[in-house]
């Protein structure tokens, strides 16, 4: 089966753009719904034990770490944008746009709170409210789904061997072992047309050497 064409640059940013848009879009509107709408750190049971709604405001990362340091999640947050971002320009593999666009907007999602939500600038609280007290005891919103899901396909992207530019690792090494392969073969075919014209000087030379040596004929004198 013919293999697809890459993507052009254009066509792989517009994917990873459209998709953060529409994760960001999601993961604000669900957190609007929440705050709008569900007491703050009271539980709302959907489905017993295995999903429940609690909203609360988490000003660290996950489990409440690093809760007196918010500014540090937002700066790393903003790297980790300016990073996919950058990567963005090399993409041309379709499911590395998807994976990257999703990411992207999941990061952007949580950046969105740590910049604009209270008590201020660069030190806002991200809006949690999905538990599943069955799996484990965070409680987190859909950006992080985002980003967990993005993280984990980004590692099996890596381990299959699909590069950014949506050749594959495998390729890769084939194509340098042929050319290494064709490059071991060169010598002995520079040397087998160096054999091969030694051996037609010789014969040249043989040819020539019988005439060299016959005597000259003189047309005789008359008398």
């Amino acid at each position: 089966m013919a293999r697809r064409q890459p993507l052009h640059g254009s066509a792989a940013g517009a994917i990873i753009a459209i998709l953060a848009v529409l994760v960001l879009a999601a993961d604000q509107f669900a957190k609007y719904l929440t705050i709008t709408n569900l007491p703050l750190q009271q539980p709302v049971v959907v489905l017993g034990e295995f999903l429940q709604l609690f909203y609360i405001r988490n000003s660290g990362a996950a489990f409440s770490i690093g809760a007196g340091a918010t500014w540090i999640f937002t700066i790393a947050l903003s790297l980790v944008a300016v990073a996919i971002v950058w990567k963005a320009f090399a993409v041309r593999s379709r499911l590395w746009a998807v994976v990257l666009g999703a990411l992207l907007g999941g990061v952007l999602g949580n950046l969105t709170d740590r910049l604009f939500r209270e008590p201020g600038f660069g030190v806002g609280h991200v809006v949690d409210m999905i538990s599943m007290p069955w799996m484990i005891p965070a409680i987190f919103n859909v950006a992080d789904m985002f980003i967990v899901t993005g993280m984990i396909s980004i590692a099996l992207l890596i381990i299959v061997g699909l590069r950014l530019d949506g050749t594959r690792e495998r390729d890769h090494k084939a194509a340098e072992e042929a050319q290494s392969e064709m490059d071991s073969e060169e010598p002995t075919d520079d040397a087998a047309s160096a054999g091969s014209s030694h051996t037609e000087e010789g014969a040249a030379s043989a040819g020539a050497a019988p005439a060299a040596d016959r005597p000259v004929e003189r047309p005789g004198s008359e008398d």
